[in-house]
């Protein structure tokens, strides 16, 4: 039987609510509404560490951060290579299955140049190597807000040369340069939405008439300095969002709606390769982000934490045409999880015997709720049964309880609500029981033990903004 194609599209942290056929009314997203209206959308899809590289190791190895022990940016490198040596990346496995492999954009992982099994890779840094060959094109984020700053801005190039039409053009050169007789896995990573917030002039004037809506604030966050401090942590670090005023905070998500729709429509010019090249016929199309972002809910911005902007993403299956038929408009409400993306893969290659040692499920076949767990950091914590999620972090040790189904939004901590007490309790040992074995080193005598907390907003000793200038060498240009 001839193998079919597999086009994986990932973006960087876009949350699970930017999506206009899905529910948004202030976005523009046609061709991300087409992937709904065509396919299955996974409506509670999670990421079980919310940050960049542990999401993308999953996504190549098909382990969980918390079992791969990669749940920060900076302990990825060993694992990754042990994974290639027995050559058990998602690429490798593709391979040495007989399929070209090609990724375009970011991977953020070091060292940058090793290609993990990928046939070939072209990577922001070579993007950024064009732009110095080319004196005529003006310099990509010359602007100055960082890779983690919430501000908006302008970018300092035009559409056409951006990284994110970059990425596009880059795939669709792949697409029709091909060797047409084997299939091929192509993995098209944005960079977007993820900081700066800088869409091109064009983008940010699509939204001039639109007017944004406010962020999310609970009974538990709405007082900034009555907040549980310990989540907040993060965003004092890493932004200025918690000094902004309405008319700002509206601003910055403009800006990351904005990024959003230069990402949508450019996929539209993928699609239309894939249509000219007889593509659609035999293409699986997977769409999902690494993790969300905050946009200011509760104060917060950024990711690490298990709230619902953070957290929980965009998963989107376009089967081939010719599959379609049962599947159009297909909405599963079973939660799901980055870590299904590696066996789902597997499985459209017809190689299910690989995934072993994966830790989660195909979602062609997934009928069954799982419980959720989730560990970013060592210091933020999750574990979420049939929509009541109960939230942890040590920093001040905190706990949050949301009953998602009610309140979609975890605008009301039921931690201290009687009704909720033995869920509470239930839901608290579970966690500890999955710490013990995951970041036994956290615990002492069976409980957590937290550390120092802000102790009023900003009080923070260590601030990284993401400053860069021209420092080419690492993977993480946005």
């Amino acid at each position: 039987m001839e193998k079919e194609n597999i086009i994986l599209i990932t973006t960087d942290q876009q949350r699970f609510d930017t999506i206009q056929a899905l529910g948004n009314k202030h976005i523009f997203t046609p061709h991300l509404n087409y992937m709904v209206a065509e396919g299955i959308s996974f409506t509670r899809c999670y990421a079980d560490c919310p940050i960049c590289v542990p999401s993308r190791t999953n996504i190549m190895i098909g382990k969980k951060g918390y079992n791969s022990t990669v749940v920060s940016n900076k302990s990825h490198e060993s694992v990754m290579k042990e994974y290639l040596q027995n050559r058990k990346t998602l690429p490798a496995v593709l391979t040495d299955n007989g399929y070209q492999t090609k990724v375009v954009g970011k991977m953020h992982f070091e060292p940058a140049r090793v290609n993990y099994g990928f046939e070939h890779m072209e990577l922001p840094l070579d993007y950024l190597r064009e732009h110095d060959k080319n004196q005529q094109v003006a310099r990509p984020k010359a602007h100055g807000v960082g890779e983690c700053e919430f501000e908006p801005v302008i970018s300092t190039v035009n559409a056409k040369d951006s990284l994110t039409t970059w990425t596009v053009d880059r795939s669709i050169n792949f697409i029709e340069t091909r060797d047409p007789s084997r299939p091929f896995f192509l993995w098209t990573s944005f960079t977007k939405p993820h900081p700066p917030f800088d869409p091109c002039l064009e983008y940010w004037n699509l939204y001039n008439t639109e007017n944004m809506p406010l962020p999310t604030y609970g009974d538990w966050s709405e007082d900034l300095e009555k907040a549980p401090q310990g989540f907040l942590a993060g965003t004092y670090s890493n932004s200025n969002v918690y000094h902004y005023g309405d008319e700002q905070l509206k601003a910055s998500k403009r800006a990351y709606y904005a990024l959003i729709t230069h990402i949508d429509y450019s996929l539209g010019l993928l699609f239309g390769s894939l249509r000219e090249n007889n593509l659609f016929e035999n293409t699986w199309i997977i769409f999902t982000s690494d993790h969300g972002e905050m946009l200011g809910d509760h104060h917060m911005a950024q990711k690490n934490l298990f709230f619902e902007g953070s957290a929980h993403v965009p998963m989107i299956i376009l089967p081939p045409e010719k599959y379609r038929k049962d599947k159009r408009n297909t909405k599963v409400n079973i939660l799901s999880q980055i870590a299904d993306v590696y066996p789902t893969i597997l499985d459209i290659a017809g190689l299910k015997e690989k995934v072993s040692h994966c830790d989660g499920e195909s979602l062609l076949s997934l009928d069954h709720e799982r419980t959720f767990y989730g560990n970013s950091l060592n210091t933020h914590f999750c574990i979420m049964e049939n929509d009541i999620k109960l939230i942890y972090t040590n920093c001040g040790g905190h706990y949050l309880l949301f009953d998602l189904k009610n309140d979609p939004m975890e605008q009301k901590d039921l931690s201290k609500d009687e009704r909720y007490s033995d869920i509470f309790k239930q839901l608290k040992s579970k966690l500890i029981e999955k710490v013990s074995k995951t970041a036994p080193e956290v615990l002492e005598n069976g409980d957590f033990v937290p550390t120092e907390e802000p102790k009023y907003p900003g009080d923070i000793y260590e601030h990284w903004y993401g400053f860069h200038y021209k420092d080419y060498s690492i993977d993480t240009f946005h």
